[in-house]
């Protein structure tokens, strides 16, 4: 070949002429640092497909350029507005019922901390009630999943459809009626109600996952487990949270339910106001549990929007 020796070849496996420098631009530059392109490319839209400038303010996609950079995950917006909008109801709410006139049967109904101890009562119901959807509903939906028990997924859906088809009043009374009045009486009544969403979905999300990915993970050698945790369960992620967040808002209504089995909250100011026909009572207990509601839904927007696996919250 003209103008390279024969069986000489340079450290990159490029060929050099007789003059001893390598054919072709170098990929380095004269101060020894590695450039992008190679001099001859430079300003080839051909040599870079992506049409990304790695040069540009932000980095290229490796860095979280414009390209490939992952939507926020909680914006401002979302973090402010909500608790602001409830923040102003409850202030209205306080001015206008420090106000106005009450007589004896509302003073009765609304001083002596009884408020705050029928919203205390709610949320415990509401919690507590959630720990245990979540504790059933979880590991049931991946237990249905499972090649063995499979076939019998079907049977367990239904009985939970049944406790969510049954009206909240009617099963809280059956309740009653086997159990007796009290606070775990109202507990297992609206557990009972609020464990559908949360096991469709974890199955729903389970099955929807790509057997090939399964299958990919599984030839890579991980055990079942593995696959499970590392795999299923963060691309289930997204639909979990969807009935985790729904079984929350259920729970705070339902819990207004727990008055008629003896299990107190802010159903007993509603009950208090519709028997007694006080209307301030019955607007301060149904504003409260209104509020409850939309900040228990915000709290698991939040948790959703942060235990969302960040591959999947990134934008195309």
């Amino acid at each position: 070949m003209t103008g390279v020796r024969d069986g000489e070849r340079d450290g990159y496996g490029g060929e050099r002429d007789d003059r001893g420098e390598r054919g072709g631009a170098s990929r380095w530059d004269t101060a020894g640092r590695a450039t992008g392109l190679a001099p001859e490319h430079e300003g080839d839209p051909a040599a870079d497909p992506d049409g990304l400038d790695t040069d540009q303010e932000g980095g290229g996609p490796g860095r979280g350029g414009r390209g490939g950079r992952p939507a926020r995950k909680v914006t401002w917006q979302k973090l402010v507005i909500t608790p602001a909008v409830l923040a102003v109801a409850l202030v209205a709410t306080y001015l206008w019922i420090t106000n106005i006139h009450l007589d004896a049967i509302e003073h009765n109904s609304l001083d002596n901390g009884n408020v705050q101890l029928r919203l205390w009562q709610h949320i415990r119901l509401t919690a507590i009630s959630t720990f245990w959807v979540l504790l059933i509903a979880i590991p049931l939906g991946i237990a249905l999943t499972r090649r063995r028990l499979r076939p019998v997924a079907p049977a367990f859906t239904a009985l939970a459809n049944i406790g969510q088809a049954t009206p909240a009043i009617g099963l809280l009374a059956l309740l009653v009626i086997w159990l007796g009045i009290g606070a775990r009486t109202a507990i297992i009544g609206i557990v009972a109600y609020a464990v559908l969403p949360v096991l469709s979905n974890t199955i729903a999300g389970l099955r929807a996952i790509d057997p090939t990915m399964v299958e990919a993970a599984r030839g890579i050698g991980m055990s079942a487990r593995g696959v499970l945790t590392r795999v299923e369960l963060p691309l289930a992620v997204p639909l979990i949270l969807a009935g985790v967040r729904t079984a929350l808002v259920l729970n705070v209504g339902t819990a207004t339910l727990a008055t008629f089995g003896g299990g107190g909250g802010l159903g007993d100011l509603i009950t208090s106001g519709i028997v007694n026909q006080r209307m301030p009572v019955l607007i301060l207990g149904s504003i409260l549990t209104v509020v409850l509601a939309l900040f228990v839904d915000w709290l698991a927007s939040i948790a959703e929007a942060l235990l969302r696996p960040r591959g999947l919250g990134a934008k195309a």
